[in-house]
C-alpha cells in the first residue's frame, strides 16, 4: 500500500460479543481489512467490565438503549483492532455500513453489519466516528500508545520505504526495513 505519512489516520475497531463468538465471522473481517489495506497496528482481545463498558459508552448515558447496549459490551470477549491507513475512519464506517441493521439488510446489504449484523445492538462491530473520538478511543483501550509519537515514527518508517508486513499469529502489522 502506499501512504503518504501525512494522511496516515489511526481509527478504533471493536468486534463485539456477538461477531467474537464466531469465528468464521472474525476471519471474514479481518480478511476484509487486510482487502481494504488497512493497517492493524494493535490488536488485543478484551472482555470489559460492566464499569469499563459504562465508561466507554457514556456518551450514550441519556439514550433508551445504553443499558442494553452495556449490557450486552460485558456479555462476552470483545476484539479491539487499532486500524491505520489513509481516510481509516471513512473507510472503515463504509465497510460497517450503518447501525440499524434492518435497514442496512436493505440498503447495504453486503456491508459488514448487513452479513453479520443481528440488531442495532447486536451489529458486529464498531467504528470510530471522527478523529477526535477515535484518539479518545484508541487511548481507552491502548493508554501506552502515545498518539502523537506513533504518528511521528509511522511518517520515519514511510519516508524510509520500509515494508509493513502481517503476522498472522498476532494479528499485527509488523515494520519491516
Amino acid at each position: 500500500m502506499h501512504v503518504v505519512a501525512n494522511k496516515l489516520q489511526l481509527t478504533l475497531a471493536i468486534l463485539k460479543p456477538d461477531c467474537m463468538a464466531c469465528p468464521h465471522i472474525i476471519s471474514e473481517i479481518r480478511r476484509i481489512m487486510l482487502e481494504n489495506e488497512f493497517w492493524l497496528v494493535r490488536t488485543k482481545m478484551v472482555k470489559l467490565s460492566r464499569e469499563q463498558a459504562e465508561e466507554f459508552y457514556s456518551v450514550h448515558q441519556e439514550k433508551f438503549f445504553y443499558n442494553r447496549l452495556v449490557t450486552f459490551m460485558c456479555s462476552g470477549p470483545i476484539g479491539v483492532h487499532v486500524l491505520a491507513r489513509e481516510d481509516a475512519i471513512n473507510t472503515w464506517r463504509k465497510l460497517l455500513g450503518p447501525t440499524k441493521v434492518l435497514r442496512t439488510v436493505f440498503e447495504e446489504p453486503t456491508s459488514i453489519r448487513g452479513r453479520f449484523g443481528l440488531t442495532d445492538t447486536r451489529n458486529c462491530a464498531h467504528g470510530s466516528d471522527s478523529e477526535e473520538t477515535a484518539n479518545k478511543e484508541i487511548q481507552f483501550f491502548f493508554p501506552e500508545i502515545d498518539i502523537d509519537k506513533f504518528r511521528e515514527e509511522i511518517r520515519k518508517f514511510l519516508e524510509e520505504k520500509g515494508t509493513m508486513l502481517f503476522n498472522e499469529k498476532s494479528c499485527e502489522h509488523e515494520c519491516h526495513n
